[in-house]
């Protein structure tokens, strides 16, 4: 029976590609807002000497800011990019291949993040699964992902390139790939942003400017509590036993 996604070589290609046209697309809003919630959720933790793994690490960029809570480890599916990431951050341990296969130490890590990955594996509760036997039990898992309605129904975005796997999920969609394992401590959305539609106003810097010189972030924390954030974010413990 014919595979129902793109092989392995495939995908891997296709992010070879995205990292070289990636280059100031000017997402790094996205990406930033996401960076700053999973280091807050690391100072709460208050600890230096956590063993993290980043998966889908890309170009490796975040590995250094997790580098102050503990020894970080990235991987990812672009050998290209690790090897990139390597010599730019060599501070932190690299490690290049699919992640459901890549040789990892069962339970050996306190944290575990990803971030914009999910929505491109073809497993998705495999991929839970094996975030879960990676970490310790009561390990954290930090994971941000597309909000699929806020995507959908407020933005254009360009149809799946070849060898991309694209599967995003909506919030409950993403807590019942959890619960099986872990335990959500918080799920939220973050950055709202939309390019098309009523929305698009409703997000405009230019009409926001007078709301948010008078509310601060309170207007921009309103949206996201309404879940019309860019990015689902959640924090999940893996439970013991």
């Amino acid at each position: 029976m014919a595979s129902a996604h793109p092989p392995i070589p495939l995908q891997e290609a296709f992010w070879n590609r995205w990292a070289v046209e990636a280059i100031g697309k000017g997402n790094e809003e996205i990406s930033l807002r996401q960076a700053r919630v999973i280091t807050g959720w690391l100072r709460e933790l208050g600890a230096s000497d956590l063993d993290i793994l980043e998966v889908g690490c890309g170009a490796g960029w975040f590995c250094p800011q997790l580098r102050p809570f503990g020894q970080v480890t990235g991987t990812d599916l672009s050998a290209r990019q690790i090897d990139g990431a390597q010599q730019r951050f060599p501070d932190c341990r690299f490690v290049a291949g699919d992640f459901m296969s890549l040789e990892l130490e069962r339970e050996r890590y306190d944290v575990v993040v990803t971030l914009e990955v999910l929505a491109h594996v073809a497993d998705q509760p495999g991929f839970v699964a094996r975030i879960a036997e990676l970490l310790k039990p009561g390990g954290l898992l930090m994971l941000a992902t597309q909000n699929r309605p806020v995507l959908e129904r407020h933005n254009r975005i360009s149809p799946p390139g070849a060898g991309q796997i694209r599967r995003w999920v909506d919030a409950e969609e993403l807590r019942s790939l959890l619960i099986p394992r872990f335990d959500v401590i918080e799920l939220k959305s973050v950055t709202p942003r939309a390019n098309r539609g009523p929305m698009r106003l409703v997000n405009s810097r230019l009409l926001n400017r007078p709301v948010r010189a008078l509310l601060g972030d309170r207007f921009e924390e309103f949206k996201e509590r309404l879940g019309l954030g860019w990015t689902l974010m959640a924090l999940a413990r893996k439970r013991v036993g």
